[in-house]
């Protein structure tokens, strides 16, 4: 790094002096605080996306939103070449730069961190990062001193992508390092297209009733809202009405949005009677998060949700119907069984579980968070995950995907229109469809209209393939989170001794009974969860974990 770079960043950096008394942590989200306090957050982050490119020799991406928090707040996070969430590797050192005191500080770390990544400044290689952000007011200035900090890297060239939803942002970075067509328009053309290829395949037989072919999606008054507008405009075969688009005066996230939706079970802003019966959907605020809902019978604005354990049973009813199809008569030469996974975290309502493995699906466990899910799916050749939030994918690996393309063309010319190559083509649709970075909750939103009509399916039938069982969500104040270890996906304690063979033993008394505990990742509590065959066992065994996990590590708040 020669002494004009070390200048660009000493000068640069005093523009953009940090909070005093505020350290900030990238998780799973990114940064994410108050607005007014992530100047220089944003600065830093746009040096470290420049670091990552030169590193990387890619593209990448750099986000500003705060999801589902509120209005005030906002956040920002790297796209990694992929498309996926950065690499671990370098959360710490984002870290470091977000917290560091002084220009000077600053710039010795990016100097030792240059060295020890052998981060090139030869030159060669232009760093390029995609800059995209939400409809939050806040965005645009802190888009600002995100591009001052790319600009501050010596040839580095920072693209303004305009407002967007998270998941478009990864999806241009992904296709970008693919050597793909990578504009708005670009993933709007590929969603619709593979959507009018699925709904083409449908069979004859699948017919809904009329009410059905409606959709009214709750648009968080965020930017999911603003893009599934443009979309619907392009849709045939599907009406869509759009509420809380923002435009009609509402606060994003405010009594709107999947994350309370899904959290408080009832209709969100702009939704009541008057939408019995109609199958409805709600999207996060920046558009990675999906629930579907209905009206509940009887109540004003109670509902019954279809989460996204439902919709990974979706999803997997219908993958693995297509793969029966297209294994059941392996005719020709090129043939080639799939591996099909399901990952899930502990969270995942334990009647989903079971659902999932009644029907012969391989599903396995992962640490809580994405970044666990998302690497565990990749290991199959078809991958499905989701949170119970809405938040999930599915993943087609790209031996699978070769496979898909000569089989679907051997096909083509050995039997054009057969249920073998409607299979392989409506397989195909999905891998398009689906955005394979991350989860997005407009492509998700299509690919579940797609299913229901091929399935033939209302909502209600959709909710009725099982019955969640009660649950229960507590947490604990202990003195040190740290002291809770886990292992086997967070399901068993491991220290302290004795902890969990007190919670089995407890477990042990209610029918259907499943608890398991886990470190708060930010905060010096344990998050305790509990199911069980009715609402007052899982109450009750909830409270008794709460208990427990209180006299080993507590501060006797319980």
């Amino acid at each position: 790094m020669d002494v004009k770079q070390r200048s660009n960043l000493l000068e640069s950096s005093c523009l953009f002096p940090p909070p005093s008394g505020v350290k900030l942590s990238y998780g799973t989200a990114g940064f994410r605080t108050d607005a007014s306090i992530l100047q220089s957050t944003m600065f830093r982050m746009g040096i470290l996306a420049a670091l990552r490119s030169l590193k990387t020799h890619s593209v990448i991406g750099l986000m500003i939103t705060a999801s589902h928090n509120k209005v005030s707040d906002n956040g920002v996070k790297i796209a990694d070449p992929c498309g996926g969430m950065l690499s671990q590797h370098w959360e710490p050192f984002s870290d470091e730069l977000a917290n560091a005191p002084d220009p000077q500080t600053l710039l010795l770390l990016i100097v030792e961190f240059v060295k020890k990544e052998n981060i090139p400044f030869d030159g060669a290689f232009t760093a390029e990062i995609l800059l995209g952000r939400d409809t939050r007011p806040s965005g645009e200035s802190l888009l600002e001193a995100a591009r001052q900090g790319v600009s501050s890297i010596v040839g580095a060239v920072a693209h303004d992508m305009g407002i967007l939803t998270t998941p478009q942002l990864h999806w241009m970075v992904r296709a970008r390092n693919k050597g793909l067509k990578a504009t708005e328009s670009d993933y709007f053309e590929q969603l619709l297209s593979s959507f009018r290829c699925l709904m083409d395949l449908i069979p004859n037989e699948s017919k809904m009733d009329e009410i059905e072919d409606r959709l009214i999606v709750d648009g968080a008054n965020g930017v999911g809202g603003e893009k599934l507008e443009v979309i619907k405009k392009m849709l045939s075969g599907l009406v869509i009405e759009v509420h809380n688009t923002g435009k009609e005066g509402g606060i994003l996230n405010e009594r709107v949005g999947a994350d309370f939706v899904q959290k408080e079970k009832v209709v969100p802003h702009g939704f009541g009677s008057n939408h019995d019966g109609i199958r409805c959907a709600s999207l996060d605020g920046d558009a990675d998060r999906l629930v579907y809902f209905s009206l509940a019978s009887n109540s004003s604005n109670k509902i019954d949700l279809v989460d996204g354990d439902k919709i990974l049973s979706l999803f997997a009813v219908f993958i693995k119907e297509q793969l029966s199809i297209l294994e059941g008569d392996m005719k020709g030469n090129n043939n080639y069984k799939a591996r099909l996974g399901v990952v899930q975290t502990a969270y995942a309502n334990g009647a989903s579980t079971d659902y999932l493995k009644h029907l012969g699906l391989e599903v396995v466990l992962t640490p809580t968070g994405v970044k666990y899910l998302h690497a565990r799916a990749a290991q199959y050749d078809i991958g499905i995950y989701f949170e119970a939030n809405g938040h999930g994918t599915i993943l087609f690996s790209e031996h699978y995907l070769s496979w898909l393309e000569a089989k679907n063309t051997e096909l083509s010319s050995i039997s054009q229109g057969s249920e073998l190559q409607k299979a392989a083509l409506r397989l195909l649709a999905v891998s398009n469809l689906i955005n394979q970075a991350v989860g997005d909750a407009l492509s998700g939103l299509l690919l579940v209209e797609a299913i229901l009509r091929h399935m033939g399916w209302s909502i209600h039938r959709w909710n009725e393939l099982y019955q969640d069982l009660p649950s229960r969500q507590l947490k604990v104040k202990v003195v040190d989170r740290t002291a809770v270890v886990t292992a086997n996906a967070e399901t068993v304690v491991v220290s302290p001794p004795g902890l969990q063979e007190a919670i089995n033993a407890e477990i042990a008394k209610y029918n259907k009974g499943r608890s398991f505990v886990r470190p708060s990742g930010t905060e010096d509590v344990v998050r305790v969860y509990a199911e069980a065959s009715t609402q007052e066992e899982a109450d009750s065994l909830a409270n008794s974990v709460a208990e427990l996990v209180d006299r080993f590590l507590g501060v006797g708040s319980f």
